[in-house]
Formats: structure tokens, C-alpha cells, sequence
């Protein structure tokens, strides 16, 4: 490991520390060390998108390892790439940090952004290295439709069904506890610290016919209304048909707490919500969870147990 921080090894030291940790793959043509990098587009379409983490907003250093938070800032966006029904291809990572900040921390970071990686066969292909007051990073991923179409927000229909992959909840809760000052159900705590996104059902779903996609970043709730807007319906979602698992009701038996309101309101765990035609194939691993139904005089927008919701939906930042 290097030693020091990141202000004494120097911007050009600790870049050459970091891209010594990261590995290749086959779709990269040119890695770090030019001015840019140049990565295989065989469809001839390249999906793109970015996240930005900052910290103290999106993760706190005395909560999560730098192993956990490269894990995280590689899974937002490579979550975002598979709900496209893309194959994640690259990621590009902007890294502000101070310059007191111990450099083994940079590199273990580095390490749990390959390794996130790894999961979906890209690579980290360059990016750039800044002095700031607090760690921020910035994350771009890339994808490849292998040409099949894009699965878009806006192509629910009446009639199709809704269907989720991946945990809900957990993470919401994960921070719930953390916030309280404890470290445990462990397992509640690690989904906040590093997300398990289900990234080979987003190419699958799109592959099985989904008629749109989105992955859950802010919470079930609003990102399925950001579905219901682009498409101009209503999604039906149905209470009964999630699964409450047993850390979760325990988390909230302790906390005076409706679970429900995690899984309908927490964000950050990346599952997928997905609609399909109802009589079409699901790949394994979508439970349905409600239906899509026609705009009425009222406009898009998501029904919970064929009412308004009235608890918490989600994240937004400048609210």
C-alpha cells in the first residue's frame, strides 16, 4: 500500500498508484495514460450516464470503508446502464479529495470500483484527479446495446404488468440504523454501505420484451412515477405482493416503524422496476407487483393499494 496521503504523493503519483490497481477488458481499446480513452462501440450506439457523490450527502467516511463506497459509486451507475437492457462496458471516475486524505484510503477506493466492475465485465477506462474541501466523486459509465433497442421510461402501455427485481428497502433501512448509532441487523447495514444491484435482469428484461425500465435510485415510488409521467399512465402497485423479509420487520419493530414505508420510499438499493405485455414471458428473478392502468381525468401517476399515496416517496436533493 502507498503511504502518506494523497497530497504527498501528488496528482501525477497518486494517478499512477490508482491506475495500477485497475485491470482491462477486451472492449478497451486505449486505457489511461492519453488524453482519452477509446472504448469498443460494436452496436454503434453507446448508452451513457453519470452519477455524482458527495461526501457527507451520499455516503460519510466513519460509516462506510473506501472499499464499500468505490462499490457504491461503480453500482449507481452501472445500474443505470442495465436498466437501459445495456451491457455496462466502462466507467470514467472524477475523484476530488483533500489532500490530507490518507492515500491507502484512494486506493482501497479504487479497489471497490474494479471489483464492482468485475461483476458486470467493464472496466474503469480514465477520469481525473482534483483538490477539493470533502471526497466527491464522479462516476460516467458506458454501455453497449448489443444491438437491441433501449429499454426507455416511456413505453409502458395499459394493460402491461409491473414487475420488480432485487431488494427494496434494505438500504433505507440500513441507513435507518446507522442513523441510530447501531451497527447491526449487519446485513441491513452492508446493503446501505454497498448495493446489490440485479445487473444481469436489466439486459434480460429487455431481451423478455419489457415494455420500460428504471432502476430504483430514489425510491419505488417515485421512480416508478417517473414511468408513470414518461409514458402518460398510471402504475398500479399492489402492497401484498412485496416481500417483507425478516431483518427488515425486525429493523422496524425496533423502531416503532412501518416497513412498508422503506420499500415504498427508500432508495439506493438499484432493484429494477420493469413493465412487460401481461401474457409475455418475465425472466426469473421479477415478481409482479401491480399493473398498468390508463391516465384518467387525474393524469399519470402511481397508486399505492389503489390509492394515493400519502407517506414518503423517494429522495430529491433540494427538497
Amino acid at each position: 500500500m502507498a503511504k502518506g496521503t494523497v497530497g504527498s504523493l501528488g496528482e501525477f503519483g497518486l494517478v499512477r498508484e490508482l491506475v495500477g490497481r485497475l485491470t482491462t477488458t477486451d472492449d478497451v481499446l486505449v486505457g489511461p495514460g492519453d488524453d482519452a480513452a477509446v472504448v469498443r462501440a460494436a452496436d454503434q450506439r453507446v448508452v451513457a450516464t453519470t452519477d455524482l457523490l458527495v461526501e457527507g450527502r451520499h455516503f460519510r467516511r466513519d460509516w462506510s470503508s473506501a472499499h464499500d463506497i468505490g462499490r457504491k459509486a461503480a453500482a449507481q451507475s452501472l445500474a443505470d446502464v442495465v436498466a437501459m437492457g445495456a451491457r455496462p462496458t466502462a466507467l470514467l471516475v472524477g475523484f476530488g479529495a483533500p489532500p490530507d486524505l490518507p492515500s491507502d484510503w484512494a486506493l482501497e477506493f479504487t479497489d471497490g470500483l474494479r471489483e464492482e466492475c468485475d461483476l458486470v465485465g467493464a472496466a474503469v477506462v480514465g477520469g481525473d484527479v482534483v483538490r477539493s474541501e470533502r471526497v466527491t466523486i464522479g462516476v460516467s459509465a458506458l454501455g453497449d446495446l448489443a444491438g437491441w433497442d433501449p429499454v426507455l421510461r416511456s413505453g409502458a402501455q395499459p394493460g402491461d404488468v409491473v414487475a420488480i427485481a432485487g431488494r427494496l428497502g434494505w438500504a433505507a433501512a440500513g441507513l435507518a440504523v446507522l442513523s441510530r448509532g447501531f451497527r447491526s441487523p449487519r446485513v441491513l447495514v452492508e446493503a446501505h454501505r454497498r448495493p446489490e444491484p440485479p445487473y444481469d435482469l436489466g439486459p434480460a428484461a429487455a431481451r423478455a420484451g419489457a415494455t420500460s425500465m428504471i432502476d430504483v435510485s430514489d425510491g419505488l415510488v417515485a421512480d416508478a412515477g417517473h414511468v408513470a409521467q414518461a409514458s402518460g399512465v398510471v402504475l398500479s402497485l399492489e402492497t401484498d405482493r412485496l416481500t417483507i423479509a425478516p431483518p427488515l420487520a425486525e429493523a422496524a419493530g425496533a423502531f416503532n416503524l412501518d416497513p412498508l414505508a422503506w420499500l415504498l420510499g427508500g432508495g439506493d438499493d438499484h432493484a429494477l422496476v420493469a413493465t412487460f405485455p401481461p401474457d409475455f414471458w418475465r425472466p426469473e428473478g421479477f415478481v409482479v407487483a401491480g399493473t398498468v392502468l390508463a391516465a384518467g381525468e387525474s393524469g399519470p401517476g402511481v397508486l399505492v393499494d389503489g390509492r394515493t399515496y400519502e407517506g414518503p416517496s423517494g429522495h430529491d436533493h433540494f427538497s
